[in-house]
C-alpha cells in the first residue's frame, strides 16, 4: 500500500510509504488547492503520488536534518519545484531553505494556518508542524507512534519538555510521525506498562494492521495519551510498574528512554 488518505471537509491529509519504514505527507487546503510536502525521504513515491492526484506543489516542510527526512529533495524540486521551509537552528545543516523558521513562528498555506513548534530532543533544532484546522501535527522524530525519537543530540529533559507542548492540542490530533515503528514501539510499551487496557487492544490491533499491510501512522493524540508510554510519566500505575511511585515526571520520563534505548 503505497499511500493512504484522510479527508475532511476543509483539507486532504496523504501519508506516503518511502524507503524502509519512513513517511512523508501531502497535505491540501481544500479552498485554495494549495499543497505542502512534509519531508522528503526520497522522491520518487511522492512524485507519483503527486501525478496521480494531478497536484502542484507549493511548499516543502523540513523537520530536521537526517538523511531520511531529507535525500529526496534535489530529485524531487527538479520536477516540482516549491520553496523550503525549515528550521533556523538547522540551517547549516539542512539543504538551502526559502524560508526559516524557529519556536512560536507561523505562516500559512492557502487560507490554513501553521504553527512551528521547537521539538528539540531527538536532534537539536528539530520543528514539528501543527496545523490546527487540519486537526494535524507534523511531529516526525520527536513524538512518534506509541514512542519518541532517540536522544542523538538533546537531553531527555529537553524531549519531555517538547512532548509537553503537545498538552493543549486536541485527542483528535492526527500525530503525523516519521516511520513504522509501532510494532516495535508496542513491544517496548508493554514491558513498562503491562496493565493498560487499552495498550494491551492497541497492541492486537496493530499486529492486525501491519498483517494486513495497512499503516499505524498517523495516529490520534487521545491513542497517544492512553498508550504512549512516553506522554504518560505522571501516570501512577505506569510509575508503580517502574517502582518510581515517587519520581517527577523528568526522572520517570529518562528511565523510560534509558530502557527503550537498552531494550
Amino acid at each position: 500500500m503505497p499511500s493512504e488518505t484522510h479527508e475532511t471537509d476543509q483539507h486532504t491529509l496523504v501519508t506516503i510509504a518511502c524507503l524502509s519504514d519512513n513517511y512523508a505527507f501531502l497535505l491540501q487546503d481544500k479552498k485554495s488547492g494549495e499543497v505542502a510536502l512534509i519531508d522528503v525521504p526520497e522522491a520518487a513515491p511522492i512524485k507519483a503520488e503527486l501525478a496521480a492526484r494531478g497536484w502542484k506543489l507549493n511548499q516543502i516542510w523540513l523537520t530536521h536534518h537526517h538523511y531520511d527526512h531529507v535525500d529526496g529533495l534535489p530529485e524531487l524540486l527538479s520536477d516540482y519545484p516549491a520553496p523550503v521551509y525549515g528550521a533556523t537552528a538547522d540551517a547549516h545543516r539542512l539543504p538551502d531553505l526559502d524560508v526559516q523558521l524557529g519556536e512560536g513562528d507561523h505562516f500559512f498555506l492557502g487560507d490554513t494556518k501553521v504553527e512551528v513548534i521547537d521539538v528539540s530532543g531527538h536532534t537539536l533544532g528539530h520543528i514539528a508542524f501543527y496545523v490546527p484546522a487540519a486537526r494535524a501535527a507534523f511531529t516526525a522524530d520527536s513524538l512518534m507512534a506509541l514512542g519518541c525519537g532517540r536522544l542523538f543530540e538533546g537531553t531527555p529533559d529537553q524531549m519531555h519538555a517538547s512532548l509537553s507542548k503537545t498538552s493543549s492540542w486536541p485527542d483528535e490530533t492526527l500525530i503525523c510521525s516519521g516511520h513504522e515503528y509501532t510494532a516495535s514501539n508496542a513491544k517496548f510499551a508493554l514491558t513498562v506498562d503491562p496493565d493498560n487496557a487499552a495498550l494491551v487492544e492497541r497492541t492486537a490491533q496493530i499486529a492486525k494492521i501491519r498483517a494486513e499491510g495497512g499503516f499505524t501512522v498517523p495516529s490520534t493524540l487521545g491513542l497517544e495519551r492512553a498508550t504512549n508510554p512516553f506522554l504518560r510519566s505522571h501516570d501512577t500505575q505506569l510509575r508503580n510498574a517502574l517502582r518510581m511511585p515517587e519520581a517527577d515526571d523528568k526522572e520517570v520520563f529518562a528511565e523510560l528512554r534509558g530502557r527503550k534505548d537498552q531494550f
